[in-house]
């Protein structure tokens, strides 16, 4: 059983924000032995969380304009299997809520043609002001998309 569902089971999670988007390994993405570098994986992450933006609301744009940056603090990706030139994968994208001022995803990428797991991974990002400043509570915005999604940490 993975975090999310034993968080799920115990009544800590409130909604579970999940998208997935199916892509195909295009050959400017494999290296010598003809698999996926393994840096692309990370690439299929961000474009994970750039279509669960689009899905849920959540913008990179909404981040500066609310005179913030997110980087990511915490990165990790599991590879399982590799992905080859032509293979077509999806990429699921799960936030994760929690207590503390942060971003965090969890990422599972399945070849499509069979849902084999080839990699999972998560991110967490933090929020600083323009100074570089650590937020320690939730940005307005950021609580307002928490209440809109039924999300239980606000």
């Amino acid at each position: 059983m993975d975090a999310i569902q034993e968080m799920k089971e115990v009544g800590e999670l409130k909604e579970i924000l999940v998208d997935v988007q199916e892509f195909t390994v295009r050959f400017s993405e494999v290296d010598s032995m003809r698999i996926v570098w393994h840096g692309n994986y990370v690439r299929y992450f961000e474009d994970g969380r750039e279509a669960f933006g689009s899905k849920y609301g959540l913008h990179y744009l909404d981040v500066y304009e609310n005179d913030l940056v997110t980087p990511i603090v915490k990165l990790s990706c599991d590879y399982k299997r590799p992905l080859r030139f032509g293979d077509s994968f999806k990429v699921e994208t799960t936030y994760v809520d929690g207590p503390a001022a942060k971003i965090h995803f969890k990422y599972r990428i399945f070849r499509s043609e069979n849902d084999e797991l080839v990699c999972e991974g998560e991110s967490v990002q933090v929020f600083l002001n323009t100074e570089g400043e650590l937020q320690l509570t939730y940005p307005t915005f950021f609580s307002e998309w928490k209440k809109k999604w039924g999300l239980k940490y606000q």
